[in-house]
């Protein structure tokens, strides 16, 4: 029986931005992917993954999706076979991330979503990447100013992570891009100490969006996860 990935979106994203590791994995995988866009808590989300799980399966998250699929593991650690966490975090609520994030809001409530897209996407890409910012600007403007609102009100909900990292057993693969600003790389590393024989790997010429920034690397290294 083949096996079940589930590949989990961040903030503002949907399966466009795994498409590449879907069409790859889907040779050896059953590949899931919800969508985000109606939830308003980590909690339901990783609810949402759970109640679409067989008994076991896989779950790798990017960004925001790496918080939820910590929120899978520690709902049901045994079912959990594998582990990525992407471009991700664990730490709760920094001072003055409420502000920052309620412009953003205020940006996309009263200028719409294409404005959101202008200001929030540069700086998650690595600057040779900017080709990108056309695709990953229609992705934002599938999504609406109240979905953006829930998502942001999701992550300064966010519990502390850090909490259920070293009861994880499973295969479990750390992945960034080195020039992500947004997760840096000493984030990572803190991570992955903190998940007994996890794998961390920074990706060169990288940012934030790395799953479609390297496709290539990503995928290679979720198919050696896999394996």
């Amino acid at each position: 029986m083949r096996e079940t990935l589930f590949l989990l979106p961040g903030l503002l994203c949907d399966a466009a931005i795994w498409r590449d590791q879907s069409d790859a994995l889907s040779e050896s995988a059953e590949i899931l992917i919800p969508d985000f866009r109606y939830v308003r808590s980590f909690g339901e989300m990783a609810q949402l993954v759970v109640e679409m799980a067989p008994a076991r399966f896989s779950v790798a998250g990017h960004s925001m999706g790496g918080r939820v699929a910590l929120e899978v593991f520690r709902l049901v650690p045994e079912r959990v076979e594998r582990l990525a966490l992407l471009d991700t975090g664990i730490h709760t609520r920094r001072p003055g991330e409420e502000a920052s994030r309620q412009a953003l809001i205020e940006l996309a409530r009263t200028k719409g979503m294409d404005a959101l897209a202008a200001r929030w996407l540069p700086p998650m890409l690595h600057p040779d990447h900017t080709a990108l910012l056309g695709p990953l600007t229609e992705m934002v403007e599938r999504s609406t100013p109240a979905t953006f609102e829930n998502q942001q009100r999701a992550l300064l909900d966010r519990p502390d992570a850090r909490t259920v990292l070293p009861s994880i057993r499973c295969s479990t693969l750390i992945l960034c891009g080195k020039e992500d600003i947004w997760s840096p790389v000493s984030q990572h590393e803190e991570i992955a100490a903190l998940i007994p024989g996890s794998r961390l790997v920074a990706v060169d010429e990288c940012g934030h969006m790395a799953p479609v920034e390297q496709p290539e690397a990503v995928t290679n290294a979720l198919t050696r996860w896999m394996s």
